[in-house]
């Protein structure tokens, strides 16, 4: 087997380990590319490749994440992963499959975004990929002990994770959401959504969303029935049902109201479930977070 040949049947669990660590498919995607090109411009002997391309990935997004931490201090509003999104229909893209992993779901990434670089990356290394403690203070520059305190920490922050739901659950809490924001009734769509129901929106100051999280069933509903009698028909008539990190969600590659005031760019909704109702609504409309769109009708960006 060729090394191209080796380092491509290692390609798949890197992407899930970049994904997961940073959240973001383009640094997931450049740091494997990275890896790659330092593997092939090696002398040095490696003894186990799988570890050694692991160390450097994780190496890379790291500071791609210490970049990220950097870059959330000037940020405009909430902060939320980079979706993979593709079609009802399915995907042969590598991320397709990540996604379909529980631990990468959208709701489960966001939660992940609470922590620190460091215990991100000891925690997702060690808990999620199973990597020793050794390998990780390799990564991290720090003795192991310090690197098993580091897992433990971001183990009680995310002590409390959305617990898994299959799809057949999400998929009609959410169809049931829609629909009752379709209707325009405000009691048909607090039916549908959970009492402790939030909204989070990340645009970084490219178009309208809800800036801070909105809490709250009542609050949540107003709240959009509000923007669907603002923008109109149009609203609804654009959104496509697509699949966002393996489970049922919409996009839209935006629209233009009667006014300049209702025009809407492209965005992408996200949703999490709890108890057969909606618990969460992922607002991601900057631009700058749609490089995992895998979607045939999206418009490429400009170079």
């Amino acid at each position: 087997m060729t090394l191209v040949d080796t380092f491509e049947t290692e390609r798949p669990r890197l992407l899930n380990v970049a994904y997961r660590l940073t959240g973001s498919v383009a640094d997931a995607e450049d740091a494997v590319q990275e890896a790659w090109l330092r593997l092939d411009r090696t002398d040095a002997r490696i003894d186990n490749l799988q570890a050694w391309l692991t160390t450097v990935v994780s190496r890379l997004c790291l500071d791609r994440l210490t970049s990220a931490a950097a870059r959330r201090e000037t940020y405009v509003g909430q902060w939320l992963p980079e979706p993979v999104v593709t079609p009802m229909e399915g995907s042969d893209d590598p991320l397709a499959s990540i996604v379909q992993q529980e631990d990468n779901r959208f709701a489960a990434l966001v939660v992940l975004d609470v922590l620190p670089p460091d215990q991100r990356v000891a925690f997702v290394l060690h808990d999620a990929f199973g990597v020793p403690f050794g390998e990780i203070a390799d990564v991290l520059s720090i003795e192991p002990a310090n690197a098993r305190q580091l897992a433990s920490r971001a183990r009680k922050a995310v002590a409390d994770p959305p617990p898994p739901v299959d799809d057949d659950e999400h998929n009609l809490a959410v169809s049931r959401f829609l629909e009752a924001m379709a209707t325009g009734d405000l009691n048909a769509v607090l039916a549908t959504l959970h009492p402790d129901a939030l909204v989070m929106g990340d645009a970084n100051g490219t178009t309208n969303t809800a800036v801070n999280v909105i809490h709250g069933a009542d609050k949540v509903a107003r709240f959009y029935l509000g923007l669907f009698r603002r923008y109109g028909p149009a609203a609804l008539e654009n959104l496509q049902p697509v699949l966002v990190n393996g489970q049922l969600g919409i996009a839209t590659t935006g629209w233009v109201g009667e006014t300049k005031q209702t025009t809407s760019p492209a965005r992408v909704g996200g949703f999490a479930v709890r108890d057969g109702l909606v618990v969460a609504v992922f607002d991601i409309a900057n631009p700058e977070k749609h490089a995992g769109i895998r979607l045939p009708s999206w418009p490429q960006p400009v170079q």
